[in-house]
């Protein structure tokens, strides 16, 4: 599963990158974003490309709050299946963070793009309605197949990272064929990947500033198990 991720670059870069119509809030970066939190998200809205926020975690009638969104839970879970056909966000990111063991100690490290450039996570969105009728905007992470780099960290799963083209099929209106969506969450090449280790206070959720994606010797990072 992936628990924790960083979004970090001026607004500027961002609406060039991702092609952004629209900004639905304050922006700012966010460099250790942690379940339960509100993160951006991209929406495509009557043609036009929207930034937003919403709380990462789904509310579900039928379980724990939904941080990720397995590929095969998405196919058999009749509530998922209709999101991915009407319900699709992108979750603009630059960096993924784990924990890495080795021997009898851990230590976390950040997983980015060998160009450090930002990337977007498939993702699906949620509108709820809380006692008093008022909106709660979730939002969850789609998972697919592990590659080789994150199967250090995590062996089974990884975010769903859409490539420029699959992000516009994704967020494509028109498009609800399922098949066809599907199609798009591809594992992500382990080769345009890298990683390095991190300080160890990313497990605090208070804890978001650049210190948290700063390169770290190994030595000082290593913590116990």
């Amino acid at each position: 599963m992936c628990q924790r991720y960083s979004m970090t670059a001026d607004l500027p870069v961002v609406l060039e990158h991702f092609q952004v119509d629209r900004v639905m809030y304050y922006y700012k970066n966010r460099y250790n974003i942690s379940p339960t939190q509100s993160a951006p998200v991209l929406l495509q809205q009557n043609g036009e490309r929207v930034l937003d926020e919403f709380r990462w975690g789904f509310i579900p009638y039928w379980g724990k709050d939904a941080v990720n969104a397995d590929l095969q839970t998405v196919k058999e879970n009749p509530s998922y299946r209709k999101m991915i056909e009407r319900q699709r966000c992108v979750i603009p990111c630059n960096g993924l963070y784990y924990w890495k063991k080795e021997g009898k100690k851990m230590h976390p490290v950040r997983v980015v793009l060998k160009n450090r450039e930002m990337f977007g996570v498939a993702g699906l969105y949620e509108i709820w309605r809380d006692y008093k009728g008022d909106p709660l905007r979730t939002c969850t992470l789609v998972m697919t197949d592990a590659n080789r780099l994150i199967g250090n960290f995590e062996e089974t799963r990884m975010p769903a990272i859409l490539p420029q083209d699959a992000i516009k099929d994704w967020l494509n209106e028109e498009n609800t064929a399922f098949h066809s969506l599907s199609s798009l969450l591809q594992t992500y090449s382990d080769s345009d990947m890298d990683f390095y280790p991190v300080t160890p206070l990313i497990g605090n959720d208070d804890h978001d500033d650049s210190e948290c994606i700063r390169e770290m010797d190994l030595r000082t990072a290593w913590v116990k198990q």
